[in-house]
């Protein structure tokens, strides 16, 4: 039996383990089949659990396997939100064509673990009686990929298998309080409007905190906690991940206090700490089953205040060995990059970069921010800190030459990069958070939001302003990579100056000689041995005896090799 219950592992569609069994006509060829496989299925099984019951492995044990592979060395992770399959109906719906989509072009690059998710709370496309199916057709788009499981392995299977056979981890991301249901009627489950005392409150309500998030679900409520528990539970019990990730920043709520701009209470915190540690459980009794681990990622704010103040205890989580991999940030940032190395490492959790499109409203700076330029700048900056590697959210391009340069800092010195003084917005730290960029945030808010938001930089005589940018270059002025730079620090004005000697800079104390017109840029040339590793302090002022009024709208460095 055993032989005949690997063949039908190997070419019994995913679906079919989820067939009803009255939909096939017994006695039919289809019925025999379906029986026989799982008579073998089950007998294969219960000679697996036989033996690993003869020898289980001790906690000890799973927890050194845990910590081994954690700290495997992933240059990038590549977080992929599931819409492959988001296309014109005339696309191919084939297995082929779902993978050239994102993950075809990746083999052979800094890719090391890819991080899927099937789709928003409940809704999804790998095949499950736990959940429901994610399957829509809007005007000109489709959302296929639920189908490839009607005819072979499904989504999440499908790219277990791809990403096992190029070298690549593959976790299921799970999105712990995805709210697009909220303002998207079809990505609202049967669940969820089953059990609207799960939510955080109903159509058209409005909070102080999560903005009209009405449909984000409450933790508070056990059934929210245990419905979340079940789904994870069934995937990982079902398919041979490499671990699970559990993504709190989509979307940063999890109780109604913080929506109301009211303080989460500890027996709050304690509520999601207990939830982790039953996922946590979970997870190593699947690894013990299947003799290797089963790793827990945490994607969470870069602050341990802000993350408490909405019910994520991350000190206790840490305390408890209750996580294995964090990334950090997304369309925010509140610290240096250090705070959560610090923190991580403390307790021996690898920490990575989460770097997520820019979102500032500026339509220049926001095309300036996704360059490839700037990502490589925010990427060896984050490296130079300690970050174990790189994580990609929300950049789907699998042409692009970043997923070859990213993950390691001697192929980005090759490269031109920008660093800035800040590649995304930190108002939205208030948005989920009453108050939440005045308690917690420990960064200069970059220059491009302070003149949006009506807060801009003037220039005057004798008053130098100052301006923080920190980089990643190489820490020694006599390493070869130092050296053979060009480096240019380039100073963007509401309005230009008539004339370049009209404004004074200096670069750590190191004043720089006038600088050339540029559009609303002006440019200046930077001496490479000036540039440090880390902070670099820039002092803007007009020149003495000018009376121009300038505004400074941002400020930018530049390095590229010679």
């Amino acid at each position: 039996m055993t032989d005949l219950a690997n063949v039908g592992r190997l070419f019994v569609p995913h679906s079919m383990k989820y067939l009803h069994p009255l939909r096939i006509a017994r006695g039919s060829l289809s019925y025999f089949l379906l029986m026989l496989f799982a008579v073998a299925a089950c007998e294969t099984l219960a000679a697996t659990e036989d033996v690993s019951s003869t020898k289980p492995p001790s906690a000890e044990m799973i927890r050194q396997q845990r910590k081994q592979a954690a700290g495997r060395k992933r240059r990038i992770i590549f977080n992929n939100d599931g819409n492959d399959s988001r296309t014109s109906p005339e696309e191919p719906r084939t297995h082929e064509n779902f993978l050239s989509k994102r993950m075809t072009p990746l083999i052979g690059s800094q890719v090391d673990a890819i991080f899927y998710c099937t789709g928003v709370f409940n809704l999804y496309t790998h095949h499950s009686t736990e959940s429901e199916p994610r399957f829509y057709h809007e005007g000109d788009v489709v959302q296929w990929a639920w189908e490839l499981g009607n005819k072979g392995p499904d989504s999440l299977e499908t790219m277990v298998r791809f990403g096992h056979a190029h070298d690549m981890e593959v976790f299921w991301s799970m999105r712990m309080n995805d709210c697009h249901d909220s303002s998207t009627p079809r990505n609202l489950c049967q669940w969820e409007k089953d059990h609207p005392e799960c939510l955080m409150g109903k159509k058209g309500d409005r909070f102080k905190a999560g903005g009209n998030r009405w449909s984000a679900l409450n933790y508070e409520v056990e059934a929210t906690r245990e419905k979340v528990y079940r789904i994870l539970a069934d995937v990982a019990t079902r398919y041979d991940v490499d671990g699970l990730e559990l993504d709190f920043f989509r979307s940063p709520v999890y109780f109604l206090p913080q929506m109301h701009g009211k303080p989460v209470t500890q027996e709050q915190c304690d509520m999601m700490t207990d939830l982790l540690r039953r996922i946590r459980r979970m997870a190593d009794r699947q690894a013990a089953r299947r003799g290797r681990p089963m790793l827990i990622a945490v994607r969470v704010p870069d602050s341990v205040g802000y993350a408490r103040e909405i019910g994520l205890d991350l000190v206790r989580w840490f305390e408890e060995d209750l996580v294995d991999i964090m990334s950090v940030t997304c369309l925010f940032r509140l610290n240096p990059w250090e705070t959560s190395v610090a923190l991580g490492h403390k307790h021996g959790v690898p920490v990575y970069a989460s770097l997520s499109e820019s979102r500032f409203k500026d339509d220049d700076t926001r095309t300036s921010r996704r360059s490839p330029e700037h990502y490589r700048g925010r990427a060896l900056e984050a490296l130079a800190a300690g970050v174990d590697g790189i994580y990609l959210f929300n950049f789907f391009d699998p042409h692009s030459e970043l997923w070859r340069q990213l993950g390691d800092e001697s192929t980005l010195y090759s490269t031109t990069r920008a660093y800035s003084t800040g590649f995304n917005m930190t108002r939205p730290a208030d948005w989920w958070l009453a108050d939440g960029r005045r308690r917690f945030l420990n960064l200069p808010v970059p220059l491009p939001e302070r003149y949006t938001i009506r807060q801009p930089i003037k220039l005057r005589p004798g008053k130098p302003i100052p301006v923080e940018i920190r980089t990643g270059e190489p820490s020694d002025p006599s390493d070869p990579q130092a050296v053979a730079r060009h480096v240019t620090a380039r100073v963007r004005f509401q309005r230009v100056p008539k004339k370049a000697e009209t404004v004074n800079v200096t670069l750590n104390g190191r004043p720089l000689d006038a600088g050339s017109f540029s559009d609303e840029w002006l440019v200046y040339r930077v001496d490479p041995a000036s540039v440090r590793r880390g902070v670099n302090r820039f002092e803007v002022q007009l020149a003495p005896g000018e009376t121009d009024t300038l505004i400074v709208r941002d400020l930018v460095l530049v390095v590229a090799p010679r």
